[in-house]
């Protein structure tokens, strides 16, 4: 198969997510131009993997076979390294920006960042593995990447629009980092038959949860119109003389 093909498939997963979050943004959707640079961020964020994780992997055991230390790779090596690297620029950078005004936006922004990591590394993967690799990462490694951006994003929601509770920001990097964590601990322990099935059912769980926080903060969103409720770009009526 050739290049053109190959970085076409290995790039449709996360196309597909980011226009399904767009989609779900159904109150006051976000600048094309700003979700642009928030998947270059997620880009740019897997060169602060790099950078990041390669000082400690020389210093931190990782035995295959090893329970603990398997434990440590996923956790720590894998899931913080990359999920703070993702954290930095949404926290960082986006969070402060004055489209940033609902709490689904956090979902948002933290979606497309994620999804520019995911895209690059599944772009890294696939090169190497072919078709395979890219089907089999198509169901698995990239709506993984999503669920962990959404968890982080509905905390980083929370935070900033429910009495600036800033603590809240660092749950949601806890959480991503929890179930990516979790994801990755059943992928690596490949030696034991059939236990792959747990990052399969981690998967489920937080595709099940993002689903909830996505509702979540649809419905919490001060744009939607409902009892009590008026978008906000939206002028009241003059008083009657």
């Amino acid at each position: 198969m050739d290049i053109l093909s190959l970085l076409a498939i290995s790039s449709a997963p996360g196309a597909c997510i980011v226009v399904y979050i767009y989609l779900k943004d159904k109150h006051e959707k976000e600048p094309v131009g700003l979700l642009i640079k928030s998947f270059i961020y997620g880009i740019l964020s897997v060169l602060v993997t790099f950078v990041l994780s390669a000082p400690l992997q020389m210093f931190v055991p990782t035995d295959e076979e090893n329970l603990s230390q398997q434990a440590v790779h996923a956790f720590i090596l894998v899931a913080l390294v990359e999920e703070f690297s993702k954290f930095i620029f949404v926290r960082g950078i986006l969070y402060n920006n004055p489209h940033f005004n609902e709490p689904f936006d956090g979902i948002v922004y933290s979606v497309m960042v994620g999804m520019g990591f995911a895209t690059f590394e599944n772009i890294l993967y696939v090169s190497e593995g072919g078709m395979e690799v890219a089907v089999l990462r198509m169901f698995t490694a990239v709506p993984a990447h999503a669920t962990f951006a959404v968890l982080m994003g509905y905390f980083l929601g929370k935070a900033k629009f429910e009495h600036k509770r800033g603590f809240m920001a660092v749950f949601g990097l806890i959480a991503a980092t929890f179930f990516h964590g979790a994801y990755d601990y059943f992928w690596f322990l490949s030696f034991i038959p059939g236990i792959w099935l747990g990052a399969i059912v981690s998967l489920g769980v937080g595709i099940w949860l993002s689903r909830k926080a996505i509702a979540i903060h649809q419905n919490a969103s001060p744009f939607q119109k409902g009892p009590g409720l008026v978008e906000f770009d939206e002028p009241s009526p003059p008083p009657l003389p």
